[in-house]
């Protein structure tokens, strides 16, 4: 199946585009699809997971709803889906 991907700030320039669509596996969740891109991305290798879980103060979405309120790292995947990854923010 089918998902979009969308990339912001420096992950977008670790990839070096802001959206491109990617197949996986019909029961991909929303860890195996961070682990494919850090695998895939030097720039993202060790910025996207911990010890199998989102890194503390990243924000991945799932059709604008975040991650953390769903299943986490375990959400499921469905075809058309669009997962979002923002790196941590800070500022004042």
């Amino acid at each position: 199946m089918e998902i979009d991907l969308r990339f912001f700030a420096t992950f977008r320039e670790a990839v070096g585009e802001k959206e491109r669509t990617r197949t996986v596996d019909d029961d991909a969740t929303v860890g195996d699809v961070l682990t494919a891109l850090e695998s895939d991305y030097e720039g993202l290798e060790g910025r996207l997971l911990e010890d199998g879980t989102i890194r503390p103060q990243l924000s991945v979405l799932k059709n604008g709803r975040n991650v953390v309120h769903m299943a986490g790292a375990e959400t499921r995947l469905d075809a058309g889906d669009v997962v979002s990854v923002f790196p941590p923010v800070a500022g004042g």
